[in-house]
Order: structure tokens, then C-alpha cells, then sequence
């Protein structure tokens, strides 16, 4: 079954572009767009798409506010913030929100694809430049609930990468066990997404940046 994409941009060159990149992707589907974000959570309403590629400078609604609210709303639904500049007030904001990582605009296309792919897996793929830069300023939870020991094999596992999917495989356990986990993870860490989990998971030497 192909990965449902939303793309959302104010600039319709930009989408037109995106659209043109993904349509080589046969295990991509394209089934939307939208030029702002309030438009995008109307849409991400209507079409349940997998994952979002989200501008983040949009008027009527940012791609910051529109993926707060996205994952508020539907959580199943990940998005991938999109910008011009890595070290960007605009990016850290966006995972704040709630997105799972964050693209350039100069990416190539089959590295847009892998990250889409990533990012409908529930990989959590941050680059040591951008892990290390946003450690410094995502809060955490000042006194965090304890994790069991099965949350924290999650955990270590989320921080390699893996998949629900794949997380599953290793502990020998259900995708859908794997997906409750998460969720009382992201509740007892305060945070609404895999990659603050990740990072608060870290700041609070719970794992290692290297695991």
C-alpha cells in the first residue's frame, strides 16, 4: 500500500516541484495539497494522509501552528517539516510541535523519498549537526515519570531508528504492543512526538546520543 502524502506550501512552484519529485516514487502517493496551514489541517481532516511535508513561513496559518495542532488532532499522522535553513528559531519550534524531523529545500529527491518513508515508519532520523543543536534548546520534563523497563527497550530502540515495525521484530512483540508503548512513552516524557522523545530521552542520559 503506497505512503498517502500531503504537501503543503505557499508557493505553488514549490509544490508543483514536490509533486513532480514524488510522482516517480511508486510507493508514494501524492494525495493533496495546500497553500497554507490552515487549509493543510482541513485537508489532513479529509484525507488522513500518512505524512505531511510542511512549509514552515505560510500566512493565515504557519506550518508551526498547523503541525501542533495536526498532531494534537490526528496523531497517526507524522510530519516533516520543511525549510530553507537548518539553524533556523522556525525548525526547533517545529519539533516542539510535534513534527518528527525536518527537511531543506535543497534536498535531492531520493533523499525526500527516504525521508518520507522514514517518517510514515515512525523513524526518528536526526543528523548529529541538527541532534546536537536541537538538544540544546527542546525542554524536558523536569521530573519526568518513570518508564518501566519495557518502555525503555522501546526507547532505546526508537533512538536507533527502528521502526514500530521493526521494534516489534527485535522484542519479539506486537506492532500494535509496540504503539501503546509509545504513546504512555511520549505522555510520561511530556513531549508529542518520537524525535522530542528521542531528544529528551538523551538530555535526561536515559540513553546515549550514540545509541
Amino acid at each position: 500500500m503506497a505512503i498517502r502524502v500531503l504537501i503543503v506550501d505557499d508557493h505553488s512552484v514549490v509544490r508543483e516541484g514536490l509533486r513532480m519529485f514524488l510522482a516517480h516514487a511508486p510507493d508514494l502517493e501524492v494525495v493533496g495539497e495546500a497553500e497554507d496551514g490552515a487549509e493543510a489541517l482541513r485537508q489532513v481532516r479529509r484525507l488522513r494522509p500518512d505524512v505531511v511535508v510542511m512549509d514552515l513561513l505560510m500566512p493565515v496559518m504557519d506550518g508551526i501552528a498547523a503541525t501542533r495542532a495536526i498532531r494534537s488532532e490526528l496523531p497517526e499522522t507524522e510530519v516533516l517539516a520543511l525549510t530553507s535553513v537548518l539553524e533556523s528559531a522556525s525548525v526547533v519550534e517545529a519539533i516542539r510541535a510535534g513534527a518528527i524531523g525536518y527537511l531543506l529545500k535543497d534536498t535531492r529527491a531520493t533523499e525526500l523519498c527516504t525521508a518520507i518513508k522514514a517518517a510514515a515508519a515512525g523513524q526518528v532520523q536526526l543528523s548529529p549537526q541538527a541532534s546536537t543543536y536541537l538538544l540544546g534548546v527542546v525542554r524536558m520534563p523536569e521530573r519526568p515519570e518513570p518508564l518501566s523497563p519495557r518502555e525503555m527497550d522501546v526507547l532505546r530502540l526508537l533512538a536507533r531508528g527502528q521502526s514500530n515495525k521493526e521494534i516489534a521484530r527485535t522484542l519479539h512483540l506486537a506492532e500494535e504492543t509496540i504503539k501503546d508503548h509509545v504513546r504512555h512513552i511520549l505522555a510520561k516524557l511530556s513531549v508529542q512526538s518520537r524525535t522530542q522523545a528521542v531528544l529528551a530521552a538523551i538530555r535526561l542520559g536515559i540513553v546515549s546520543s550514540q545509541s
